[in-house]
């Protein structure tokens, strides 16, 4: 028997479970995430949960959506992205240049070629005269250089310099993938720069509550595969985090549940993700994690993300249908319950004669700043310090200054957040939900059905009304969501979108019957729902989806029971290539080595590949390690019978559980 802390933090909640190994969950609870200081809702949620066991409690685990929320919303901290001998294409391609949102992009020559050797010299001295140049205005710096993983030295010899020069992160391509594809290797570098101080905030306000509460035990973080890593290794490569919250709910979802082929769908405040279970496994993405339009080079579930969640912010479509996300909000009722202005101030707005375009909007500061005060522009500078002493409703805001340029970009950076109507807004109408302030989510709907009505669209009368509206719109993105899941899985395939396709598929996502003909969906499959939001919606998701609808206990801390429920896995990959006759060369993570025997060359690949992968888990702080050697030869038959090698693919996994502080 051992006692275990499991700790999720999503955008919206932090949840807490003290588990037992062998008596599975014996306290659960909840707090709200304190974006600004995520040490508050941390707290909150364990002290409800430790009471007095915190000197028994033998390992912390921490899932978390941070990363992939970031990810989604468009918002990280700003990292400048170094290409080393990339062709003059890669710096144009869309991805990229959506994800540096405007940051330094710096090229210098270098890199290799696809037999590791140099192409030509680093340009260490520009890198250094262009770091200079942006000191002050990035948190961290990614580095790519051409086939890294082919020979890594120009990537390791330039993050060395900028670690000495600036003391920032640094992360290098090489090192977060070993497959080729270049520019996805830099789109995967850069986002793990971006999000390196957005995990640092979480865990060092693990680390710093544990040693006050007295928890003497290893701390340690779901990965995108459901794996665990220790707290240093997060620091250092956090991208590895991105869909740790849909990771950890899979393999938290299997535990409850024992449904061993299911569909797993985690609604939380920001986003809904759905994966696939198959014989008690998670389902892993073979081209990498998937996330906010980026197809990343981080190996994780298959996991389907919307921008769809409890939190979302409700808006109307062109077609002046109601439209659920992508991007949260802070519902009005959780404002109103923590600013009470708020709530006078929604009042003041219904008690207007007249309807403005902003009412029930309001701006608030969501964390940080993670740059200099002075890097903001004047006008994002004096919209940051508007909002020092709390939410600010938008239309005040309009009347004093401009700010939709500045506040986009604050939005962007996860800086500043609004508070509108959402999904959750629409629970506290209905008496769904009663957690927050009721009474400003009902004032919210009010100020949407004036302006709704205004504008020329056939709005409701009562508040009620529209509620059940969002519900259903919120049921029906969930079911498209589901829909698309399956889809994709099955066929590769996106379902189609536009009027034509909608109108076809109205009647099965809805649940509403056509005049002339009926659409109906069966799934094979039951589907599994967690989350804080996943008895609000999934009963009536399930009815349309013609499927079981699972809601397992502890379904709305799922997540959390998902970090104490998984193990430890390090997987190591090499290749062997050969440049010329008679020479084998093998491409290991820290460099290359050469030699004249096949067979010689793969013993020292198995037996470095091994070695690492074995150390990668022992200084995790994995016990009971077991290696897993796979190799793959790609060997060409001539019609004579002769025989071509191509190359030889080597990989070890080193598996184990998680060390306990009594180990």
């Amino acid at each position: 028997m051992a006692l275990t802390l499991g700790i999720d933090t999503g955008g919206t909640y932090t949840d807490a479970v003290l588990y037992d190994t062998e008596r599975g969950v014996l306290a659960d609870a909840k707090a709200l995430t304190t974006k600004h200081d995520l040490t508050i809702g941390v707290a909150e949620a364990v002290d409800k949960v430790i009471g007095e066991h915190a000197g028994e409690i033998a390992l912390v685990s921490i899932s978390t959506t941070l990363a992939t929320n970031a990810i989604v919303e468009g918002q990280g901290s700003p990292a400048a992205l170094i290409l080393i001998g990339h062709a003059d294409s890669d710096r144009d391609r869309p991805d990229l240049i959506r994800a540096l949102a405007g940051d330094p992009l710096i090229t210098v020559q270098g890199g290799h070629d696809a037999l590791g050797e140099e192409r030509l010299p680093l340009g260490l001295a520009a890198l250094r005269a262009e770091a200079e140049k942006v000191q002050g205005r990035v948190s961290a710096f990614a580095v790519s250089s051409l086939f890294a993983v082919r020979n890594p030295e120009h990537e390791m010899a330039a993050r060395d310099m900028l670690r000495e020069m600036t003391g920032l992160p640094v992360s290098c391509a090489h090192s977060l993938s070993s497959e080729l594809d270049a520019p996805r290797r830099a789109l995967t570098a850069l986002l793990n720069a971006r999000l390196i101080p957005l995990i640092q905030g979480l865990i060092v306000a693990v680390r710093d509550l544990m040693a006050e509460r007295g928890v003497a035990a290893p701390i340690m973080v779901v990965k995108g595969d459901g794996s665990l890593i220790d707290a240093t290794t997060a620091l250092e490569s956090p991208v590895e985090t991105i869909l740790s919250g849909p990771a950890a709910s899979v393999v938290g979802a299997h535990h409850l549940s024992a449904r061993d082929n299911a569909f797993v769908s985690d609604i939380g405040g920001t986003t809904t993700d759905i994966a696939l279970v198959r014989d008690g496994k998670p389902l892993l993405d073979p081209q990498g994690a998937r996330v906010g339009g980026y197809r990343t080079m981080v190996r994780a579930v298959a996991v389907h993300t919307s921008g769809l969640g409890g939190d979302s912010e409700i808006q109307l479509n062109d077609r002046g249908r109601i439209q659920v996300g992508p991007r949260r909000a802070v519902p009005l009722a959780l404002l109103a319950s923590r600013y009470p202005k708020a709530l006078e101030q929604l009042k003041g707005q219904t008690e207007r004669g007249w309807p403005a375009e902003y009412d029930g909007i309001f701006v608030l500061r969501q964390r940080r700043l993670d740059t200099d005060p002075s890097e903001l522009t004047r006008p994002q500078h004096k919209l940051w310090e508007s909002l020092a002493d709390g939410p600010v409703p938008m239309d005040v805001l309009y009347r004093d200054q401009s700010p939709k340029l500045p506040l986009e970009r604050l939005l962007d950076r996860g800086l500043v957040i609004l508070s509108r109507f959402s999904p959750s807004d629409a629970a506290h109408v209905l008496g769904l939900h009663d957690s927050w302030d009721a009474e400003a989510s009902t004032l919210g709907a009010r100020l949407w059905i004036r302006w709704w009505a205004i504008t020329g669209h056939a709005a409701p009368d009562d508040p009620a009304v529209f509620a059940d509206m969002v519900v259903d719109a919120t049921n029906t993105a969930t079911t498209r969501a589901l829909l698309e899941a399956a889809t994709a899985e099955q066929h590769g395939l996106a379902l189609p979108h536009g009027r034509a396709a909608d109108a076809l598929l109205k009647p099965a996502l809805s649940g509403a019957a056509s005049d002339l003909f009926d659409l109906s969906i069966r799934f094979h499959r039951p589907v599994v729902a967690v989350g804080a939001a996943a008895a609000t919606y999934y009963p009536e998701v399930g009815r349309r989806l013609n499927t079981e609808a699972v809601i397992p206990p502890h379904a709305d801390v799922c997540n959390a029971v998902g970090a104490v429920a998984g193990g430890i896995a390090q997987r190591v990959d090499a290749l062997i290539t050969a440049p010329s006759d008679g020479l084998y060369r093998c491409h290991l993570p820290e460099g290359i080595a050469d030699f004249e025997d096949l067979d010689q060359a793969a013993r020292h690949t198995e037996a470095e590949v091994s070695h690492r992968a074995q150390l990668a888990a022992e200084t995790i702080g994995a016990r009971d390690i077991a290696v897993q050697l796979d190799r793959h030869d790609e060997i060409v038959r001539g019609k004579d019978g002769s025989k071509l090698f191509i190359e030889s693919r080597i990989s070890a996994l080193a598996t184990g559980r998680p060390a306990l502080a009594h180990d």
